[in-house]
């Protein structure tokens, strides 16, 4: 449509006025944009594993640096390093969030106004002759987001690109409770196996002394047999323990991205079992649930499916596009610096939908249903956050209890087996009693290392189920 005809004029006010009138008309029929408030659920106060106490709302840790810095450990803190840079889950989720970014960029895009250059050379024959066309020019291109359909795009992109990078700080999260547990869980190994060699070694000894008193006829063969079988159920229990502990080792490998036997002479040394400072400053529920990454995670995806409905309401509606083109035209090279051929054209083009059998409304319900999953989803998410905490509280107070009295029982029971060999060297009392002695101190040193091992993997948990020291950056990302 060339502008510098009158009524071309006039005929492209008269189709701009009658689209603005089509969109006025159905401006009144907006769909309703809902709360994107997650759920309202009941969370309680305080935690029922806290005596009904109510705690201030601080974040934990209170002492500066990540939580695995509590247990003051440098080679667990090292490894927890390499596995948060290294492992694959983690990589990934980087990748995801830098998609998920990008995307954000590509919806927003879509409402700016679109430029393009082009060019143009035609050589053509017929029966009167040859003859050239050379065209160059601009065009340009629209679409009013008078609906709000682009902008709900750009806002469910954005709730995504918010969910991908809670979901980075869970995988973060997740993966550094994994590795201090299987730490732990290798000191505790090497305790319990250097309380078992301990403990061969002290039987051996009471074998040698039973053959001594057998060779002196001070006693019989069935007393040697039998402490020939606790040394020989002892050290049975020993490839067990060392199993475990090379198993241990390599997963702990595995995690941060070495071959499996790579870190068998760094975690070769023997060390204590890492514990975490008695005192632990909780935060409230409702607090903790903003600490945590999955719940954060949970209210972006009922953000992004909240824009989706909008978006796929206002689909529904009329959309108005202007384009144009300004460009030159001539039939030769130098004919196009001729200001006579410059041409341009200006079109707005509305888009009313009228018939589609049913499918833009039910894309609308599919989205709302969309919606009402995520909603459930984020009060599976919170009633699971809610007991994982309670969960940890209830065992680390029994774990506490139960290594106080596991403490007691070694004390006693060590005490009772040095005057039990003590006297069966004197020969005061039988060898079985010896036996028992033994055994009960095995026993109960063997569960004094397990309780201290639970313990500190209790510890582990809370920290993870109160959130784990996530935080998320100004820019939306995930760090610990």
């Amino acid at each position: 449509m060339n502008l510098r005809n009158p009524f071309d004029v006039r005929r492209t006010r008269a189709l701009l006025a009658w689209a603005a009138s089509a969109l006025l008309l159905t401006a009144c029929a907006l769909p309703v944009v809902q709360s994107s408030a997650p759920p309202a659920l009941a969370v309680p106060d305080h935690w029922s594993s806290t005596g009904g106490q109510a705690q201030a709302p601080v974040v934990l840790p209170e002492a500066p640096g990540p939580w695995w810095q509590q247990f003051g450990d440098a080679q667990l803190s090292e490894l927890i390093t390499q596995v948060l840079a290294a492992h694959t889950s983690v990589r990934a989720a980087r990748e995801a969030l830098v998609q998920a970014r990008a995307q954000v960029e590509v919806q927003a895009a879509s409402l700016s106004p679109q430029l393009g250059a082009s060019a143009q050379a035609q050589r053509a024959r017929a029966a009167n002759g040859t003859g050239n066309n050379f065209r160059a020019g601009l065009d340009a291109g629209w679409e009013l987001d008078l609906f709000g359909r682009g902008r709900a795009a750009v806002d469910a992109a954005q709730a995504d690109a918010e969910a991908t990078a809670a979901a980075l700080g869970s995988a973060q999260v997740s993966l550094a409770a994994e590795v201090a547990a299987n730490y732990i869980a290798l000191r505790g190994l090497q305790a319990r196996l250097a309380i078992g060699r301990s403990n061969l070694a002290s039987q051996q000894e009471t074998l040698q002394i039973s053959n001594w008193r057998l060779q002196a006829g001070l006693t019989t063969s069935l007393v040697t047999e039998q402490a020939r079988a606790a040394v020989e159920q002892t050290a049975a229990q020993i490839p067990a323990l060392e199993t475990s502990l090379a198993q241990t080792r390599h997963a702990l490998a595995v995690l941060i991205g070495q071959p499996p036997a790579a870190l068998d002479v760094a975690l070769a040394p023997v060390a204590a079992v890492p514990q975490a400072p008695p005192e632990l400053a909780l935060s409230i529920p409702a607090q903790t649930l903003r600490q945590r990454p999955d719940v954060r995670a949970a209210e972006a995806r009922i953000r992004a499916a909240l824009a989706r409905v909008s978006q796929a309401d206002a689909a529904r509606y009329p959309s108005l596009r202007i384009s144009g083109n300004l460009g030159l035209s001539a039939a030769t090279l130098g004919a196009l610096t001729n200001g006579a051929s410059v041409a341009s054209a200006l079109l707005a083009g509305i888009s009313v939908p009228l018939f589609d059998g049913g499918a833009a409304r039910a894309q609308v319900r599919v989205q709302a249903s969309a919606l009402e999953q995520a909603r459930i989803g984020y009060e599976a998410t919170v009633l699971d956050a809610l007991r994982e905490v309670e969960d940890a509280l209830v065992a680390l107070q029994g774990d506490r209890e139960r290594l106080a009295r596991l403490q007691a029982a070694a004390s006693a029971a060590a005490n009772a087996d040095l005057l039990a060999r003590q006297r069966y060297e004197s020969g005061l009392i039988d060898f079985p009693t010896v036996l028992d002695t033994q055994r009960t101190v095995l026993a109960a040193q063997d569960g004094v290392a397990s309780a201290q091992t639970s313990l500190a993997t209790d510890h582990v948990r809370l920290y993870k189920a109160l959130g784990g020291g996530w935080v998320p950056d100004t820019d939306g990302a995930a760090k610990l």
